[in-house]
């Protein structure tokens, strides 16, 4: 894959949004059973967003160029999408507009000591960095130990979606919820193809993934998108046995497009338990990585 095409992209997601609605949903009359389309039509997605219908369909053949933003959340309003959907509505029509003077700035792929201090004070729980792509560009030592079976590649820098969709027997043994976390990243990916649909990083990635992987092909051609900020993470450690974390995500404001994630456990679980007991196979294993550096 040599580039994202922004008016497939378009086109796509706003037929797969009108697919899903039933008339019932809209709250229009079915006219009858025998409807030849999957969902609405695009009359009357045009009705309920208050456009022509020359308007609407020019829109759904991929042209979102100029489309205002009262009309973009009438056209969101219409189609019921969630959160992540308008967002990914909005970026795909400032995509559409005059290429912008200056480029989006391509997300680092090392942090300024400053964040990696942060990240190694946090000693309890947890916790890297990523980019929009993925890849992880910085850790704590718990964090290491804990995706251990995702940093066994030695392809750096690691992305935990090459290693769901390209290593699918080690994925579905470290992630207990595979199906669940294979969908999230496919939906993940989408979404920042949305905000940054020229990044040569991010077209390469999708490229190796849709050609080795017939299940990514498949979660890609959903036009799902999603956000990952928060919720529950169940992995399966080779050395620890299952954890069950919570996991934060939040934008590092001093680093645009890079994301810090933070798995914790409340005290007196088993999950509690067994963070420390990583912690306590991490530090051995930092102690014979030195020794055997020095010996």
């Amino acid at each position: 894959m040599t580039e994202i095409d922004l008016r497939a992209q378009i086109r796509e997601f706003l037929s797969s949004r009108r697919a899903r609605i039933t008339p019932d949903q809209a709250g229009l009359p079915a006219y009858g059973g025998n409807r030849r389309v999957k969902g609405l039509r695009r009359e009357e997605v045009a009705m309920l967003a208050g456009v022509s219908v020359d308007y609407y369909v020019r829109m759904e053949r991929g042209s979102l160029a100029g489309a205002s933003d009262s009309v973009l959340e009438s056209l969101a309003s219409a189609l019921q999408l969630d959160e992540a959907e308008r967002d990914h509505l909005l970026d795909l029509a400032r995509a559409s507009g005059p290429r912008p003077a200056r480029r989006r700035k391509a997300a680092p792929l090392t942090v300024r000591p400053q964040v990696q201090q942060v990240l190694d004070a946090i000693t309890d729980a947890p916790a890297w960095v990523r980019n929009g792509r993925h890849d992880i560009v910085a850790m704590n030592q718990l964090a290491r130990a804990l995706y251990s079976p995702v940093l066994a590649d030695s392809r750096r820098p690691a992305n935990t979606t090459r290693f769901i969709y390209l290593h699918p027997e080690a994925a579905r043994e470290f992630f207990v919820d595979y199906d669940q976390i294979a969908r999230d990243a496919a939906a993940m990916l989408r979404l920042e193809a949305g905000r940054d649909p020229h990044d040569k990083e991010l077209i390469a990635l999708v490229g190796e993934l849709s050609t080795c992987s017939e299940v990514f092909r498949q979660r890609w051609a959903s036009q799902d998108v999603r956000f990952h900020r928060s919720g529950r993470k169940r992995l399966r450690h080779p050395a620890v046995g299952q954890l069950d974390l919570d996991f934060e995500g939040m934008e590092l404001p001093s680093e645009p497009g890079l994301h810090l994630n933070i798995y914790t456990a409340a005290a007196g679980t088993p999950a509690a338990d067994g963070l420390k007991l990583l912690a306590s196979w991490a530090a051995s294993q930092e102690e014979l990585a030195t020794e055997s550096a020095s010996g």
